[in-house]
């Protein structure tokens, strides 16, 4: 019974740490998008405009 007294402090402690850092994340703006990196890698990447003229 004893233990409580130190396990109930941790977990609350546990549960505010994850729920500031989850606040902190969306205020980041962390989920503001979370359709377009999945499909970012299909997506051909432009060439740069030096690598253009080398190749011509």
């Amino acid at each position: 019974m004893n233990i409580l007294y130190l396990l109930i402090p941790i977990a609350l402690l546990l549960g505010i740490t994850f729920l500031i850092a989850f606040l902190w994340t969306i205020r980041r703006g962390q989920f503001d998008d979370l359709d377009t990196p999945p499909l970012r890698m299909l997506f051909d990447d432009e060439p740069d405009p030096v690598q253009r003229e080398s190749n011509k």
